[in-house]
């Protein structure tokens, strides 16, 4: 059961996660992911098309339409490619 401490602290931060949402209040801390470019990050794995998308286990077509701009990476793909783009050797090791 929860006390009424931790239930106040609780309804405090729903309160102010709507307040943040309704742009009413500034978040106190804000992230930022780099938008990668992929060509670049698979330039430097020095790899084909078809083996860098075999690598991040991703189709060819979508690697192609990265880096012709016809679509951007988002949300998870997003962060691998920065991950492969920053620590190239965890790929590397899988």
């Amino acid at each position: 059961m929860m006390d009424d401490k931790l239930f106040s602290e609780l309804l405090a931060s729903t309160k102010e996660a709507k307040e943040i949402l309704a742009k009413k209040t500034a978040p106190s801390r804000t992230f930022y992911i780099d938008k990668p470019n992929a060509k670049e990050i698979r330039s430097k794995f020095d790899l084909t098309q078809d083996e860098f998308a075999n690598l991040l286990n991703i189709s060819v077509a979508t690697l192609r339409n990265w880096e012709q701009g016809r679509r951007k990476p988002e949300g998870p793909a997003r962060v691998l490619l920065n991950i492969a783009n920053s620590y190239p050797q965890i790929l590397i090791n899988l």
